[in-house]
């Protein structure tokens, strides 16, 4: 891609987060955001890295302000739980793909051959750099905008979606029960067709039991079947 075709892009992405189009020509701290230090190595200049570093910051103080805000009934720990879901590297990455992240990031000629458009952790680093330039170039609200708009908007937070079984029941068990889920695993195949079960107890009450090919699946339907034992407000919770 050339120079002013990548500027374009970078131009297009600076007006998601909200900057008008007369006030996106300043890309000095944009383009820096998406130059890996692969690229460094090989041609110099200046990579990505320390913006990656303050855009992990902006990041994690925008997405906690904006779950505080959005779900006021949320006790921390579920709040925590959120959050790790919202600013994960692999959440990060599906969104920077879906944003074309890939066709103007700038990276050395091997680390490129070898995939590296598409690694998770590249591109994870590159949103964050790019939330940081944001902020750097137009101010805490452009990033808080892409943040919220382009990134938190297309996730899914129904938290039936949002966490596993496992850890709904640590949750609601934790929260509701006093107590933390106990799982007693039995190895119940054989070496042809492994299958295992699984009982969780809490406070030394059995709340669900399970099977699966795994002790984790077990376990997992083991957590489906308390949660099901559980009342209905304890599970909304």
């Amino acid at each position: 891609m050339s120079g002013e075709a990548r500027r374009r892009r970078l131009r297009a992405l600076v007006r998601r987060a909200g900057v008008p189009a007369a006030q996106a020509g300043d890309l000095v701290a944009i383009e820096t955001a998406f130059v890996h230090d692969s690229h460094v190595r090989e041609r110099g200049g200046d990579a990505n890295e320390r913006m990656e570093f303050l855009g992990d910051s902006i990041l994690g103080y925008l997405t906690a302000d904006w779950l505080y805000r959005t779900f006021p009934a949320d006790d921390e720990g579920l709040l925590t739980v959120r959050k790790a879901r919202i600013v994960n590297d692999a959440t990060l990455a599906q969104t920077a793909r879906r944003l074309h992240f890939d066709e103007v990031l700038v990276m050395g000629a091997g680390m490129r051959s070898a995939g590296g458009t598409e690694n998770t952790s590249i591109l994870a680093d590159a949103f964050e750099a790019f939330v940081a330039a944001l902020a750097i170039s137009y101010g805490l609200d452009a990033a808080r905008h892409f943040v919220e708009k382009q990134h938190i908007a297309a996730l899914d937070h129904d938290p039936g979606d949002l966490l596993d079984a496992k850890t709904r029941l640590q949750h609601l068990a934790q929260e509701s029960l006093g107590g933390t889920p106990v799982y007693r695993d039995a190895d119940v195949g054989s070496a042809q067709a492994p299958a295992f079960s699984s009982s969780v107890e809490v406070n030394g009450s059995t709340l669900g039991t399970g099977t699966g090919s795994s002790k984790r699946s077990a376990q997992q339907a083991a957590a489906h079947a308390a949660l099901a034992t559980l009342p209905a407000q304890q599970r909304q919770k």
